[in-house]
């Protein structure tokens, strides 16, 4: 579904807090990544990206890799608890994938889940997700690119 603009897959939950988002694989494994919409206000450059190794444990809203962008490095925050089974090791060569395909090739991590539907309970998806979202984006000054 498209929200002001933005893609938001019918197939992904949302954080919308820390602009992440993940889809639910087989197996109680959960894919995660960066939303479009947090790329846009990121400014559409990521020069690296280094996600938790594998087997790390993570907590719903807690690190799970850091980025470089133009003139900063921040954290990424989990939308889901569990331990980390795989990388996106394409990143280590092609941040901007990041940026390019946010919700297919610049996927971060998948985690194990440890509690899918606590977690999931926390994230915004279906219908609710509209007005959320909305909601989100109109805390950014971003009025000049956000398409009504």
């Amino acid at each position: 579904m498209i929200i002001l603009g933005f893609d938001y897959p019918d197939d992904c939950y949302f954080d919308l807090d820390n602009d992440m988002w993940c889809r639910p694989l087989a197996d109680g494994r959960v894919q995660v990544g960066v939303s479009a919409f947090g790329v846009q206000i990121s400014g559409n450059h990521f020069y690296m990206c280094r996600p938790k190794p594998v087997g790390n444990e993570v907590e719903q809203g807690k690190t799970v890799g850091v980025v470089e962008l133009s003139k900063t490095v921040v954290t990424i925050k989990t939308p889901v608890s569990g331990t980390i089974v795989e990388i996106n090791t394409a990143l280590e060569e092609t941040p901007e994938l990041i940026h390019q395909d946010p919700y297919g090739a610049g996927w971060i991590s998948v985690i194990q889940a440890s509690d899918w539907e606590r977690d999931r309970a926390q994230l915004a998806h279906g219908a609710d997700l509209v007005e959320q979202a909305e909601r989100r984006m109109r805390l950014e000054p971003v009025d000049d690119w956000i398409k009504p």
